[in-house]
Order: structure tokens, then C-alpha cells, then sequence
């Protein structure tokens, strides 16, 4: 299991600029305001084939604000989870009674604790470093966040004791059941096993931690991973259901496909979307299962409508596995398991390097690249270069070339030649030249 890595500090100090740097986005939303990152965000950083999960926080403060508490509930849940705690200081101010709040705090958690003095912008500054060393901590390094100053040597520290990320030697395919609180997810391993091994309860929230299940299907092994309810944010009230988000990212991160539960009483939300958008960002197989289908009415009429609905609201993954079933009644439960199967094969689909050079050259004859400023883009040769999702790799004359109604036809024409239903795949341009890419 990958380790996790918690950043740590009182508001403004720079958290969200290091948490982008270190993920290279532009996820956290960063303002001069204090405050404004108010729950945890998570991603995966990776760094001399090394990875770690990341969570940024709000920022812990004194006082009885708003959100000052919820903040600390948060910080203290983030750190519990974590194997490593960067403690975030201001390198432009003197410590104050916030910081030495938190220096308590995460005394108390007896954690490894790093502390990292940002916004050391010139060499005068870096002379203060010293200075924090009073917070007790045996580890301290200067870094600036903004002129991407210093982070090489946090880098090194941080991953030196972590293993190289290695292939997972466990073949069996796992899947991970994900969704809202109360869609019935515990419900659809029970009918998959036909056991009640799973909490059933029509209290949302009955499960809190990931729960891993064998079973055999025709003869093989697999592995089920029940998850907690995703909440939207700021719906996110016990303390105990913060602490399971991250326990259901992991859970996604470890397994090979999802299966994303929909409530066919509820019909489609929009935080069901940002629940997909974690399957696709990790690059897993998808299966969307349209559950508690015993509760619609006519059920042969229904199901056009609803095909129709998912078509519009998930329109950004439109090779999705679709299933329709009730887990209560154990109806039309034999229809999931040949498409988890499906896109599982499909994530990991090898293509092989003729084939697809045949199908893009005749593509690019039926439909050349616009031209742009008397240059047209030009396709040299193109490969399969990883699964998992799988990801093309094109060489041509100008990446900058590649216009985004190019690209999504050049993935259009990838799948409607290959079948590679269930997973999202990936494109990378890279100029013919470009030897060090």
C-alpha cells in the first residue's frame, strides 16, 4: 500500500501552492484569502518511480470561526491516516500561537513530522530556517512554493525510506463497488455472494472502512471492495465519515475497475459525476449499475429513457459498461460480472503496432488535420506504449499542431476499431525529434 503524506498548517501559509506543486496541478484553489481551502483534497504524487498519496487541509487556527472546528476535526482525521506530516510555517513571519497549537497537536500524534518553512523567497530569508527549528522538530527544510525553490531536497527525504512502485503480483481482478451513501452497495456484494457477509442497513453511512471480499465465479477468483458513501463535501458532517474518504480513494486506487452504484429511485445527481470522475483520473475500467431497478415501473419502457439520460449526463465517458439490476431482489445480478470481466480485459488490451498504424493512416486519409498558419499536423507512426488504461503514443511533425476536435476524432476512430468499451484510454502527441520526451 502506498504511503500517505498530510500537509499541515494555519491558514495562508502556502499549503495549496506546495499541494499543487508537489501533484503538478492546479487542484487546490489558491487565494490570498485566509481560509479557503476548507476539506481535504487528495492525489496521488510520484516522484523517482515513487508514489504517495497527498492530502492537502484547511487551515487550523485559533478561535471559534465558522469552520474552525470542522477544519481541525479534518486536519486531526488527515493526520491519523497518515504516515508522514509536512508542517507548513510562513518563512516571512515569526511563529505565533496558531503554529505552536498545531506543533502540539501533532506532537501528540506521534507522527513523523517535517516541517516546511515556505515563501523563502531570497537568500536573506533562507537564513531564517534556523529559526524553526524551535518548534522541536528534528527535520526542517526552506522551500518556496511559488518560485519552485527547494523541493529536490524535501523530495528525496520524503520518498528516500519508500520502495520503488512496483507491479501489483496479485493477478486477481478487483473491483471496486463506489457511490453514494444508501445506493445499495453492500446490498450488491451480498447478492453476489449470496451471503449476507456485508452490514446491510437503510442508515446511510453503515459502512466506514473498505471492505475486501473473495468469492469464485465460474471457476475463478475475484475480489470485491465494498466502500463507504461518498458524500459531496460539504455534506461531509461525522468526523468518522471524513476519516472513510480516503479509505474509498484507496480503494479505487488499488483496484482494477469500478463499479459506480446509481439509485434508480434518485435518479442521476451530480455529485454521481464527480464520483465517476475519480475512476476515470485513475485511469480504471468503469462500470455504471443502475440499481434498485424493482422500483421502477414499467421497466422495458424505463430502460430506453434511462440509456438516453446516461447518454447526456455522462457524456465524457460514453465507452461505460451499463447495467441495470436490484440488489434486494437479486434480479438481473447475473449481468454485472461478464461486464466487470469486459473492462477489465479492455484496461488492459494490447493492440499490436501494424494494426494500428493500418487504421490511423487510412483515418488520416478519409480525414487530414486542418491546417493551421500554413501547417498542416502530420502523423509519422503511432504505438501502443502502456495499459491501464491504455495510452497511444503518436509521433508527428508539431505536437502544437494537435487540435482538441483532432484528438477526440483520433479516439473516435481508435474505438470504433478496437473494442475497448469499459476504459477510458489515453493520447500523447510527441514531436518526432523530441528524443528526451
Amino acid at each position: 500500500m502506498k504511503k500517505t503524506v498530510c500537509i499541515i498548517g494555519k491558514p495562508n501559509v502556502g499549503k495549496s501552492t506546495i499541494f499543487n506543486r508537489l501533484v503538478k496541478d492546479k487542484k487546490a484553489i489558491i487565494l490570498d484569502t485566509p481560509g479557503v481551502t476548507r476539506d481535504r483534497l487528495y492525489d496521488t504524487v510520484t516522484y523517482n518511480n515513487k508514489s504517495f498519496f497527498l492530502i492537502d487541509t484547511g487551515g487550523i487556527e485559533i478561535g471559534h470561526g465558522d469552520f474552525n472546528e470542522d477544519i481541525k476535526a479534518q486536519a486531526e482525521l488527515a493526520i491519523d491516516e497518515s504516515d508522514l506530516i509536512l508542517f507548513v510555517v510562513d518563512g516571512k513571519n515569526e511563529l505565533d500561537p496558531n503554529d505552536y497549537l498545531i506543533r502540539d497537536m501533532l506532537i501528540k500524534s506521534h507522527k513523523d513530522v517535517v516541517v516546511v518553512v515556505n515563501k523563502l523567497d531570497n537568500d536573506k530569508r533562507k537564513d531564517n530556517v534556523y529559526s524553526f527549528y524551535e518548534l522541536g522538530f528534528e527535520h526542517v527544510f526552506g522551500v518556496s512554493a511559488e518560485h519552485n525553490i527547494g523541493f529536490k531536497e524535501l523530495m528525496d527525504f520524503i520518498t528516500e525510506s519508500m520502495k520503488e512502485t512496483e507491479e501489483i503480483v496479485d493477478s486477481t481482478l478487483k473491483f471496486a463497488i463506489i457511490g453514494r451513501p444508501n445506493v445499495g452497495k453492500s446490498s450488491l456484494i451480498n447478492a453476489l455472494l449470496n451471503e449476507d457477509r456485508v452490514i446491510v442497513s437503510d442508515v446511510a453511512g453503515t459502512t466506514r472502512d473498505a471492505i475486501d471480499t473473495k468469492f469464485n465465479y465460474n471457476g475463478s477468483e475475484y475480489i470485491a471492495i465494498d466502500t463507504a458513501g461518498m458524500r459531496k463535501k460539504g455534506k461531509i458532517y461525522e468526523d468518522i465519515e471524513k476519516y472513510s474518504l480516503i479509505r474509498s480513494l484507496k480503494a479505487i486506487e488499488r483496484s482494477d475497475v469500478c463499479v459506480i452504484v446509481i439509485d434508480a429511485k434518485e435518479g442521476i445527481i451530480e455529485h454521481d459525476k464527480h464520483i465517476v470522475s475519480y475512476a476515470v483520473e485513475a485511469g480504471k475500467g468503469i462500470v455504471l449499475v443502475v440499481n434498485k431497478w424493482d422500483t421502477v415501473k414499467n421497466p422495458d419502457q424505463e430502460i430506453k429513457k434511462w440509456k438516453d439520460l446516461i447518454e447526456v449526463e455522462f457524456q465524457f465517458i460514453p465507452y461505460a459498461k451499463l447495467v441495470f439490476l436490484s440488489a434486494k431482489e437479486k434480479k438481473r445480478i447475473h449481468t454485472l460480472m461478464p461486464e466487470v470481466i469486459s473492462a477489465y480485459e479492455n484496461n488492459n488490451k494490447e493492440i499490436s503496432t501494424s494494426l494500428l498504424n493500418d487504421v490511423i493512416t487510412e483515418a488520416c486519409m478519409m480525414h487530414p488535420a486542418p491546417s493551421y498558419k500554413n501547417q498542416r499536423l502530420k502523423i509519422y507512426f503511432v504505438s501502443q506504449t502502456g495499459v491501464c488504461p491504455p495510452k497511444f503514443t503518436f509521433n508527428v511533425n508539431n505536437k502544437g499542431l494537435v487540435h482538441f476536435s483532432y484528438e477526440r476524432y483520433l479516439e473516435n476512430v481508435i474505438r470504433s476499431n478496437f473494442d475497448l468499451t469499459g476504459t477510458p484510454i489515453q493520447l500523447q502527441f510527441k514531436n518526432k525529434n523530441d528524443r528526451g520526451e
